[in-house]
């Protein structure tokens, strides 16, 4: 398969996946894209590729501004004005990374988003968890608990 084909392959690949995925899985998708982008960019200012640092960088910044667009602050109380708060100061750190070259801010933002998307991942599971929980009538309670442990502990499958 030829370059041109990978990359449309990829394309279409992450399309459906995009166009699949619940809300939940959207934004950990996001936070895939931020961490990634992070972990680009650090790379790139390590080996002085400025250009493809910068590129990164504002990826990262664009990942931050979508989570800051999509709170819902009305509904969301302190949880979400923390949420705020952190992703401004995530930003900030990625300005000053920029314009500094400093690819240990980077490095504390990308740890930052690994953090909250792990955090995210649990209550998708334990929201998936309770769900199936509910969503079986019929089903004794002792049999609950068994169908509890079906539900994937260690990462999800965001892929659909």
């Amino acid at each position: 398969m030829d370059s041109r084909n990978a990359q449309n392959a990829q394309a279409v690949y992450i399309a459906n996946r995009v166009n699949t995925a619940s809300r939940e899985q959207l934004l950990l998708i996001t936070y895939e894209i931020g961490v990634k982008a992070c972990r680009n960019a650090e790379t790139a200012l390590v080996s002085g590729s400025t250009e493809e640092a910068n590129r990164n960088i504002q990826k990262a910044q664009d990942v931050l501004r979508e989570l800051m667009v999509t709170l819902n602050m009305e509904t969301g109380g302190e949880v979400a004005e923390g949420l705020m708060k952190l992703y401004d100061f995530m930003y900030l750190l990625l300005v000053e990374a920029n314009v500094r070259k400093e690819p240990e801010k980077v490095s504390v933002v990308r740890g930052m988003l690994e953090e909250l998307k792990g955090t995210w991942e649990e209550a998708v599971i334990k929201l998936a968890a309770e769900q199936q929980e509910h969503h079986l009538p019929g089903v004794p309670s002792a049999d609950v608990s068994r169908e509890r442990q079906a539900v994937p502990a260690g990462g999800l499958n965001i892929a659909g």
